[in-house]
């Protein structure tokens, strides 16, 4: 089955939903989503939105935040885009009815979180700032998009000039090829090949692998963020326990009420995360439980709703006012190299939000900057389709005749337990050493067959391409540098200052610039 449409967008969280209802008052617009349209990190996300409001905060000291937290591994002029035109993106939002929370005198309520120096976290229905924005989005659609879930993307449709024009996806109904002027990768992150997680189990990174497989830019996959508190019952992650409960007062205790981070950083409980991650993982790792307590928050239910019933679904008594928590994955600064225009290294594909590698996070991404990166590339995006308009002309599908029998896939299970082993907080050389000679090469990865797979087949071969991605590029760069510790190089390294680690066509390349070559094909050529 053919479907034609103007603009493709493969996702639903808020950098696909913003990106669509910009679009969909000039194109036509069709949306594809692995589940429903509801679960995205997006819709779950309960911090805020990090934004200039005040008349004390500016931009240039939420600049600094965002490059200190990350480690200056950034692309500094698109993290100037981010927080300048994501502050007017918010403002407009606010002006359009977008119902953050606010003070008795109707100022917006700003919250604090990790490593920021101001208050300036905007948050809606107290913790539910994501599901209210996915809704208020959801909201302004009209007949012009068109949202097809539980279809899975699984291969990107080059024409012969080497441009993206489409994707074959595959549902209850079979497969489906949709060909569009434009594509757009909105399919969030990888957290869910790791055993602890805060992301659904459907975050496995697909969108990366799509690219990689088509052959783009794919840099920074050595960096997977890990948040320090996730509900922890039962041995298991059972989601995810906000920043902002610790920017309200919280603190991290051992059994015994003892507070963890103090001596081991100034900010305290409001360090950056790999900071507390890496403090609460010591803790763990001696054989000593961790918690949050919150007996210094007054009415805790109705300032985190969700983070409550999250706790009485688990068994969690909030009359003791601790917090059983752990670290787990939770976001990946890495992904598909793209400008502040959603544009990668083939024409006519584009990559927003959290599947996108811009260089905005740096090593370790500042809280609540996720969210303002969707709705601000998004636009941005959104802007120049817009501008360039429906020009394609070339449908014409290049086979690549790809052959090649899947190479041996450990289970879904088995990959998570490695990987949570191999490239954890804390990482050593020897683990991540026998894990890459394990997995599958990058070029046997690269040229499978797929079109025989059914779903769960699919997203084990995804799973495995963007594993072995992340620790090619964890083994190669031989230091500490933001959301992880390598034990044999606990301190950053001069030489790996400003230096990327960039997959493309099967090879790995360390680069001084994440832009550093031009496009050879198409009209996009503005960065690469």
């Amino acid at each position: 089955m053919d479907v034609m449409t103007d603009v493709l967008i493969i996702g639903s969280g808020i950098a696909a939903l913003q990106t669509a209802r910009l679009l969909e008052g000039h194109f036509q617009v069709q949306i594809v989503t692995k589940c429903s349209v509801k679960m995205s990190s997006s819709y779950r996300a309960q911090g805020g939105i990090a934004t200039v409001t005040s008349q004390e905060d500016h931009p240039k000291f939420h600049i600094a935040d965002t490059l200190t937290a990350g480690e200056y591994h950034h692309e500094k002029r698109n993290v100037e885009i981010l927080i300048k035109n994501g502050t007017e993106v918010m403002r407009d939002l606010l002006n359009e009815g977008f119902p953050v929370d606010r003070q008795v005198d109707g100022a917006p309520a700003l919250g604090l979180e990790g490593a920021h120096s101001y208050h300036r976290i905007l948050h809606a229905g107290g913790d539910r700032t994501g599901q209210v924005m996915i809704d208020f989005l959801l909201n302004q659609l009209t007949s012009n998009t068109v949202v097809n879930c539980y279809e899975m993307a699984y291969e990107l449709l080059l024409n012969k000039a080497g441009a993206c024009v489409g994707v074959l996806t595959k549902g209850a109904h079979g497969t489906k090829r949709y060909l569009a002027h434009h594509v757009i990768l909105a399919t969030g992150g990888a957290g869910a090949i790791y055993t602890s997680t805060s992301n659904f189990a459907t975050n496995t990174g697909d969108g990366i692998a799509l690219a990689y497989r088509a052959g783009a830019a794919i840099s920074d996959m050595e960096f997977m963020q890990f948040h320090p508190s996730l509900l922890w019952c039962g041995g298991q992650a059972k989601g995810l326990v906000s920043e902002a409960v610790r920017g309200a007062g919280g603190r991290f205790v051992d059994a015994l009420r003892q507070p963890i981070m103090k001596g081991i950083h100034e900010q305290l409980d409001l360090a950056p995360r790999h900071v507390t991650a890496h403090a609460l993982f010591n803790k763990r790792a001696a054989g000593q439980e961790t918690f949050i307590d919150i007996s210094n928050i007054e009415h805790f239910e109705k300032k985190f709703p969700t983070i409550a019933v999250l706790c009485y679904d688990n068994n969690v008594n909030l009359q003791d006012q601790l917090i059983p928590v752990a670290p787990g994955s939770h976001f990946l600064m890495g992904g598909v190299v793209a400008d502040d225009k959603g544009r990668t290294s083939i024409p006519n594909l584009y990559a927003i939000g959290e599947v996108a590698c811009t260089g905005v996070h740096g090593a370790n991404r500042l809280a609540s900057n996720s969210l303002l990166e969707g709705i601000t590339f998004g636009q941005r995006t959104a802007q120049y389709i817009i501008h360039t308009g429906c020009k394609q002309n070339n449908f014409l599908i290049d086979d690549k005749h790809q052959q090649q029998t899947m190479p041996l896939l450990f289970t879904k299970k088995q990959l998570q337990h490695m990987i949570s082993h191999a490239l954890g907080i804390v990482r050593n050389p020897i683990d991540m050493q026998h894990f890459v000679q394990q997995l599958p090469s990058m070029q046997e990865l690269l040229h499978v067959r797929l079109d025989g797979l059914n779903q769960q087949e699919l997203e084990l071969y995804m799973m495995h391409t963007v594993a072995t991605l992340m620790a090619h590029a964890a083994i190669t760069r031989t230091e500490t540098r933001g959301a992880h510790i390598r034990i044999d190089k606990p301190q950053n390294e001069n030489q790996w200052v400003n230096r990327w680690i960039i997959f493309q066509q099967g090879q790995m390349k360390v680069r001084n610039s994440l832009y550093e070559c031009h496009q050879t094909r198409g009209n996009a050529k503005a960065i690469f």
